[in-house]
């Protein structure tokens, strides 16, 4: 049984275990479970869920003492954000930024829209082709980092329409409702500057739709 970080994408192995193999610390196999049900939470729009999840993750991460575990952490946040479409300052990676790796930091960079020719090699193999100016979404098969790398692209402003209709499906297919809103938002803007306006009456119903509550009143 291995014991993983919630964002395969991100690659930053926090938690590398199997029953066969050295013990692994409680904190390490808690803190994994805490951010597993983080993005969770934050994916199916559940913020108070996540907010308490986030923050088990980092207490027991801090406990270390290690400063570079934690702004994994915290990466774990910005990456999911990003996907959400939540582009705000990563500011509790930005604390630890000078204690963490390269490979946070041009991962970091890469998040906020940022990443030069020489985070490329850094960063995660499946946001390396998005950063040096390709954008074949199609490629990255795990469906949080294909949504990180539209995020990226929207936030420099180089995605495509066809590009917004995948990171739709993609939230979609994984009933990821905070994701679909925000993709969804961005899907209608795109159908009204086209003078597309059954288009974007259709979205609009989606956005309904999964705005609704889980059990109407009847």
């Amino acid at each position: 049984m291995s014991a993983r970080l919630a964002l395969p994408a991100l690659a930053l192995a926090l938690v590398a275990a199997c029953s066969t193999g050295p013990a692994v610390p409680d904190w390490r196999l808690n803190a994994a479970g805490h951010v597993d049900r983080y993005r969770s939470a934050w994916l199916e729009g559940n913020e108070r869920v996540a907010a308490i999840e986030f923050q088990a993750a980092r207490g027991e991460t801090a406990r270390t003492g290690r400063p570079d575990w934690v702004a994994r952490v915290e990466l774990n946040r910005c990456a999911v954000r990003v996907a959400s479409l939540d582009f705000s300052p990563c500011a509790g990676f930005d604390t630890l930024a000078a204690d963490a790796t390269p490979e946070e930091r041009a991962y970091a960079r890469y998040l906020a829209g940022q990443a030069g020719a020489a985070d490329v090699a850094l960063l995660p193999a499946s946001q390396r082709a998005v950063a040096a100016g390709q954008s074949d979404l199609d490629a990255i098969d795990d469906p949080l980092a294909r949504l990180v790398a539209a995020g990226v692209l929207l936030r420099r402003e180089r995605i495509t329409p066809l590009q917004v209709d995948e990171a739709v499906a993609t939230a979609s297919r994984w009933g990821w409702s905070r994701p679909l809103l925000a993709w969804l938002g961005v899907q209608r803007r795109l159908a009204e500057q086209h003078g597309d306006h059954a288009g974007a009456a259709r979205v609009q119903r989606q956005i309904d739709l999964v705005r609704l509550p889980a059990h109407p009143a009847h």
